[in-house]
């Protein structure tokens, strides 16, 4: 049986940011990858909205978000069936990044240059994973610390490429940074399908 060449991991969990999750979750689907949304276990979780407000708020708001399905809990994933890895933003990876199966699939991708994706506060994962010593990455700004903490650079810039991983601030930064974690995708799944040939 030959190998499956185009699933990529959406990382959630409850408070998993809405826009952060579906825009990536559909524009794989429109290079001809397969999504596979992993959280903590198999089951529905209840994504949320942020933005901040144009006045009166100094922080960001949140409202209440769109659901989404885990299709596997992140002991049941094994990293290498996958051309690459989404960090989904929000507030779900402040819990998540716990998960010691989620560490060791962060640093599965990693440590074998897959592509790698994080918006916003999915920083927190692999920072958490210690994968970010030396490594350049966008992130919400309120979330630098946990990168510098833990040895990364922050972009100045609202999105980065630092070799397999690519990074943006928020989901306003989507549309500047989807397309080189596309490209990455697209070169992994043709060195996949041509080891397995």
């Amino acid at each position: 049986m030959g190998i499956d060449a185009s699933r990529v991991l959406i990382v959630v969990g409850d408070a998993a940011e809405t826009v952060d999750t579906l825009y990536p979750w559909l524009r794989v689907q429109e290079e001809g990858f397969r999504p596979v949304v992993a959280g903590p276990e198999r089951r529905r979780y209840r994504m949320v909205l942020h933005e901040v407000p144009e006045r009166g708020w100094d922080i960001t708001r949140e409202f209440e978000g769109y659901t989404i399905q885990a299709d596997a809990a992140f002991a049941e994933v094994d990293p290498a069936d996958y051309v690459g890895v989404f960090f989904s933003g929000g507030r779900a990876p402040e819990y998540i990044r716990y998960d010691p199966d989620l560490v060791r699939i962060t640093r599965y991708f990693f440590r074998h240059d897959k592509p790698a994706a994080s918006v916003c506060h999915g920083v927190e994962i692999p920072a958490y994973a210690g994968v970010l010593r030396g490594r350049t990455m966008a992130c919400v700004p309120k979330c630098r610390f946990d990168l510098e903490v833990c040895g990364g650079i922050y972009a100045e810039h609202s999105w980065a490429v630092d070799g397999n991983l690519v990074s943006g601030r928020t989901w306003h930064d989507h549309g500047k940074y989807m397309k080189h974690w596309i490209e990455l995708l697209q070169r992994e799944r043709a060195r996949m399908e041509a080891a397995a040939a």
